[in-house]
């Protein structure tokens, strides 16, 4: 399997004859080898789209109907994908189906070990270049090596540690071998979103540490970043550990025909899904139909606890999280539960703080908010937060890049708006649903004594029908204790800590209720394609001894 971009100075060329073709190039990758398609999909740099974005997308709808304009494409234009159609989808399909036994019966120190330390190697060297595509599509700086330190820890030596020893447990019970494993399930398709496809695909590849091959698509909106890591990065380290070619499949095309080819195809066993929660979940229930295994990335609706004795400055500073890519992100604070003694001034600290988080061109190094283009939504929001009796805090205006309110702003100011009271609070549609946009409720609970508000934080952050994240600031030891031994709720629970910073071993998606379906847990996804096999290696046992002797010897022990 060998890396398949195409350098500008000899590309890939379409039969149609396309011109333009020395801007950096990716064909699918099917097979091992690169493969062109009917139609290409041209890349905009994000920052031209906030200087004149009725142009770029323009010249992108004139290239991407085969209209080209004479002399050299402007350097707005950063690449182009080949779209695949049903037929090449399909080939990839078959050629992971081949690959995957081969690739599962290699060692698993190959699969995880080996291939994870190459790959993990290889993300470091590549780390400045996977930052400057992921600012080309529209993600700040910071917000961009923020994914990339995520990346690296995904496949950081600690957490390629703890795939091993969930992957095989080996036990001895007289002259048995015993071991519990986990077996590949076979074709994994993925599907990432289209708000952060690189870092999503990135971890779908731990399906492939299993023995799985994996299929992805690269979304048309953002399919640069994808291409490049999985062309790259992640292609030449299966060669070189020797994975069969098909062991990985990219491509960029149209959701809905995919996503329905994949469902019909015998040939795939399991699909990873990003997506609202109402596509979701009926996604989830054509899966089962269909005998395949969803594994869905939903929306996140994530709690923050704030208890009387915490540390205020630092949870504000935790609390700021919430407006990074403004608000765009499925992981981020999203409502936050205050202790009644401390909820003004934590407001009162969130809105000094909210102030510093800015909005610019996405390459700035201070930037963290991204523009929101269709802000309806936001302003119906709030609408609804305050005609329900919360108080506006800070924010609520659009506003230029330099920060200046603007009706016709493209970016929305950081919001926090205060809920009284516990009772009601999920009547107020930003605080039971995910908001998308920089929105943040603070929920300051009724008085009561310490031993009931325990109680009814608890419960709160319980019946949260969604499931992604919580997070929790206290610093009694008993408080914290009750938190985190009673909260059953969302794929990861964190204490006086970021909300959304990595750490090696935990999860970095994943949840329960509305974020994960049924099937919904902390996604590991080596360990959600997978299922578990026991083993038991005899010399040679006699198999009545093996049915019986348990109770004789119980009799002898008797007597």
């Amino acid at each position: 399997m060998s890396s398949t971009r195409t350098a500008p100075s000899a590309p890939h060329r379409q039969n149609s004859g396309t011109p333009h073709s020395g801007i950096p190039t990716y064909l699918s990758l099917v097979d091992g080898k690169s493969v062109p398609g009917p139609e290409w999909v041209y890349v905009v740099d994000a920052g031209a789209l906030l200087d004149d974005a009725f142009a770029s997308l323009s010249l992108k709808r004139r290239l991407e109907s085969g209209r080209p304009p004479a002399g050299d494409l402007p350097p707005s234009i950063v690449g182009r994908v080949a779209k695949a159609d049903r037929e090449i989808s399909a080939r990839a399909l078959e050629a992971a189906s081949r690959a995957a036994p081969e690739w599962a019966a290699l060692p698993q120190e190959t699969r995880i070990g080996r291939f994870g330390a190459l790959l993990h190697r290889r993300l470091r060297e590549q780390a400045g270049e996977i930052t400057r595509i992921l600012v080309q599509e529209g993600h700040p700086l910071a917000l961009a090596r923020w994914q990339v330190s995520g990346m690296l820890e995904c496949f950081g030596p600690e957490s390629t540690g703890f795939y091993r020893d969930q992957m095989l447990q080996e036990f001895r019970h007289e002259a048995r071998r015993i071991s519990v494993r986990r077996r590949p399930d076979g074709v994994v398709c993925l599907n990432p979103p289209q708000n952060a496809p690189l870092s999503s695909a990135l971890l779908g590849v731990t399906s492939v540490m299993a023995g799985n091959a994996l299929v992805v698509r690269a979304p048309r909106s953002a399919p640069f970043g994808v291409m490049y890591v999985m062309h790259d990065v992640v292609a030449p380290v299966l060669e070189e550990v020797g994975a069969p070619p098909g062991t990985l499949g990219v491509l960029c095309g149209d959701p809905a025909p995919l996503l329905t080819q994949w469902l019909e195809s015998p040939l795939v066993d399991d699909v990873m899904y990003f997506g609202s929660s109402s596509n979701g979940l009926r996604f989830q229930e054509r899966c089962v139909a269909a005998g395949k295994k969803p594994i869905l990335e939903l929306a996140g609706n994530d709690v923050v606890v704030v208890w009387k004795d915490a540390d205020l400055d630092l949870a504000a500073e935790a609390l700021t999280e919430s407006f990074y890519g403004s608000g765009q992100l499925c992981m981020i604070p999203n409502q936050v539960l205050a202790h009644p003694d401390v909820a003004d001034e934590l407001v009162a600290l969130l809105a000094r703080k909210a102030a510093h988080v800015r909005p610019g061109h996405p390459g700035e190094e201070d930037v963290l908010l991204t523009p929101v283009l269709r802000n309806e939504k936001f302003f119906d929001c709030l609408a609804d937060a305050l005609g329900k009796g919360a108080e506006l805090v800070c924010g609520g205006h659009a506003m230029q890049a330099d920060g200046t309110r603007d009706s016709a702003g493209i970016f929305l100011e950081p919001t926090v708006v205060l809920v009284r009271g516990m009772e009601r609070a999920r009547e107020v549609r930003a605080v039971r649903h995910e908001t998308f946009f920089p929105l943040l409720p603070v929920v300051a609970a009724e008085p009561g004594p310490d031993e009931v508000l325990l109680d009814r934080f608890v419960d709160f952050v319980n019946s949260n029908a969604y499931g992604l994240r919580n997070s929790v600031w206290a610093r009694d030891p008993g408080v914290v204790d009750r938190f985190v031994t009673r909260i059953t709720r969302g794929g990861l629970l964190k204490v006086n800590d970021s909300h959304i910073g990595f750490l090696p071993y935990l999860p970095t998606h994943g949840g329960t209720g509305l974020t994960g379906g049924v099937f919904g847990e902390a996604n590991y996804p080596i360990l959600r394609t997978s299922h578990v096999q026991g083993v038991s290696v005899s010399p040679g046992s006699r198999p009545r001894e093996a049915v019986f002797g348990a109770w004789q010897a119980l009799q002898d022990a008797a007597r």
